[in-house]
């Protein structure tokens, strides 16, 4: 689906990138529960959902709120799950042209999506984990990676 310009369909993009981004919030859920909550026991199963919740606000916030908090944390990390996915499929054609790999594009994603996403965090509020702490960001960066690659994979497919 291509404009009269050749560019490609920005609905097609929106559409695409909405899917990926979706995706990716799957699969980084997926990959939170595995290793967080299976592996490391950071956090109780329930507590994936509500975990922006708390980043964003503050575990008092949080807990005040009660059940809201998991529909708020919902709404937060799918939002910008979706939001990251629309962004690179519209930078995704311009990506391809240049000869890019999806995959590629998708790991080099992660790590900044971790940084803007946590130094908003920072800003935000007062209550955060150690971002300085080497297992902090190495774990951080990794659980993007299971957002970012999926999603670029989707969106290479859906815009072929």
């Amino acid at each position: 689906m291509r404009a009269p310009s050749g560019r490609p369909n920005s609905a097609l993009a929106v559409r695409a990138g909405l899917e990926g981004g979706l995706l990716g919030g799957v699969v980084i859920w997926i990959y939170e529960a595995a290793v967080w909550v299976g592996v490391q026991h950071m956090m109780p199963l329930a507590g994936i959902a509500r975990n922006a919740t708390g980043l964003v606000f503050g575990k008092a916030f949080q807990e005040a709120l009660g059940s809201l908090a998991y529909l708020l944390g919902i709404a937060i990390h799918f939002g910008f799950a979706l939001v990251w996915g629309v962004l690179f499929a519209t930078v995704w054609p311009g990506l391809r042209r240049r000869g890019w790999e999806a995959s590629l594009a998708g790991l080099l994603l992660a790590p900044v999506l971790w940084v803007v996403m946590h130094v908003a965090i920072s800003i935000a509020g007062h209550e955060h984990p150690d971002y300085l702490d080497p297992a902090i960001i190495i774990g951080g960066i990794f659980s993007h990676i299971f957002y970012s690659v999926p999603m670029a994979l989707w969106i290479r497919r859906r815009m072929a």
